[in-house]
């Protein structure tokens, strides 16, 4: 399971009234790259794609690539807003190493 945290939850509710575009939910993912070899990729989604998993995180549809799931289970996406700067944040129990920036991780 992939979870949104209350004030990530809040924020994407704000977001997704606020887009003009139809938009279904938040795709939810990883990609190869970075500097401990997977990235995080959050964006808006009009509708699931083929072999997604849609997860409802309090009103809020999330879909994940099969692929991307198995990286991800037990994830926690939060949204910090701090005098650093504000963002979605990665707290990924599978994660064996993360980079100084908290965006790439490794297995």
């Amino acid at each position: 399971m992939i979870n949104l945290s209350e004030t990530a939850t809040a924020k994407v509710k704000t977001m997704l009234a606020e887009r003009t575009q139809p938009t279904e939910g938040l795709r939810v993912g990883v990609k190869g790259g970075g500097c401990s070899g997977f990235t995080y990729f959050l964006e808006f989604a009009e509708a699931a794609n083929k072999g997604d998993r849609e997860l409802d995180c309090d009103g809020v549809k999330v879909f994940v690539d099969s692929k991307s799931y198995l990286y991800l289970m037990g994830t926690t996406v939060d949204y910090v807003d701090s005098l650093a700067g504000a963002g979605f944040k990665f707290e990924n129990p599978n994660a064996r190493r993360t980079c100084g920036c908290g965006e790439s991780f490794s297995i």
